[in-house]
């Protein structure tokens, strides 16, 4: 399964519906790895400050928060509605492909991310819908009473459908609610600016230095951080009861987070992160390299849009905004409520020997 169109209204800073589609590639003969089965795999999303790059990834991960039991932001329902519509619900739009089935989920939330409608729909034949005390299902596939019918039409508990569907029916493997549940328990948000923080995936917090430890990767780190950073760190080898990573220098054992910089250390994140990613099913990184160097950032993206999952991250950083790495399709900008990809933003044909970083800068696209 894959994301291939998202949208979202009234939520945050987006007053209006703000629509990502990724279903819709160019031709592009290079960097084929960016797309999967037609659906745009990897991306950057660029943007002004205070554009929405921040926004546009926790919208993408609401749906976490009422479909999975995986870790959630607790801070997440803060500001959760546009503040010039707070009594006003706000609207998700999802569409997966599953095979070659199209799946679309819809829902609105209230202001304390309270469910107050869902639905959904497979090749634009519905499976249910519930909106204003009404309730339509497809009886073939979920017959049930009539009381049962009532308690969904009122749900005065806000229970996802989705969920209870999911756990009152004997379901196939390949049943597109199946699909969708593992899709969701997959999904992965994660950044490090002053905290770390993320959603998705794992169910409680896991301490880096342990899992390193326990998992006897301490030398597969150590080439990771030189094939990234050119940095060489020559680790003493851990006990297996140990909690903290030790490294030589000159003789002297320091212990390693003590002496990391904090560039070094949001490395240790993301490693930690990308021995996880082949669970993983849809990636967001916020601002994944606000302490990179600009070459790190590129040998770090080399590494995540290798993966087999979706994979997105935002940035100020246009030295990824190259051809070498990805294609103007999978470069996207957020301005005034809009987000699209380079290869939209301008009526000039782009190839791959054009600099797009420099017609960036020089106001050559326009949202």
């Amino acid at each position: 399964m894959m994301l291939t169109k998202f949208a979202v209204k009234n939520y945050r800073g987006f007053k209006q519906r703000i629509e990502w589609d990724l279903s819709n590639p160019s031709s592009y003969e290079f960097n084929t790895f960016a797309i999967k089965d037609g659906i745009i795999k990897n991306g950057i999303i660029y943007g002004p400050n205070g554009s929405g790059k921040t926004n546009l990834g926790l919208a993408v991960f609401d749906i976490v928060n009422h479909l999975s039991q995986k870790w959630k932001k607790p801070d997440y329902y803060m500001n959760f509605v546009y503040a010039g519509k707070p009594n006003s619900p706000v609207e998700f739009e999802y569409t997966f492909k599953f095979n070659d089935q199209s799946i679309e989920y819809r829902y609105s939330k209230n202001s304390i991310g309270a469910l107050t409608s869902e639905a959904l729909s497979v090749d634009g034949c519905m499976i249910f819908s519930r909106r204003d005390d009404a309730f339509e299902i497809d009886d073939k596939q979920f017959p049930m009473e009539d009381a049962t019918r009532k308690n969904l039409m009122v749900n005065a508990n806000r229970v996802s459908i989705v969920n209870f569907l999911l756990t009152s029916y004997p379901l196939a493997e390949d049943n597109c609610l199946m699909a969708l549940h593992h899709f969701v328990n997959s999904m992965l948000w994660f950044k490090h600016l002053d905290t770390r923080e993320f959603i998705g995936l794992e169910t409680n917090i896991t301490l880096i230095d342990t899992f390193i430890i326990q998992n006897n990767l301490a030398d597969d780190f150590a080439d990771f951080i030189n094939k990234v950073s050119e940095q060489s760190f020559q680790f003493v080898t851990p006990n297996i009861n140990d909690n903290a990573l030790l490294c030589t220098i000159d003789g002297a054992v320091v212990v390693f987070n003590q002496i990391a910089s904090t560039g070094t250390q949001s490395l240790m994140l993301l490693y930690f992160w990308i021995k996880r990613m082949n669970e993983a099913s849809f990636v967001f990184i916020d601002e994944f390299d606000a302490f990179y160097h600009f070459k790190l950032a590129f040998e770090v993206c080399k590494q995540l849009f290798s993966l087999n999952c979706q994979v997105f991250t935002s940035s100020h950083n246009t030295y990824l905004m190259t051809n070498d790495l990805l294609r103007p399709d999978c470069n996207f900008i957020v301005s005034d409520n809009k987000i699209k990809p380079l290869s939209e933003c301008t009526d000039k044909e782009l190839r791959f020997g054009h600099n797009i970083e420099k017609l960036f800068r020089g106001d050559a696209f326009q949202v």
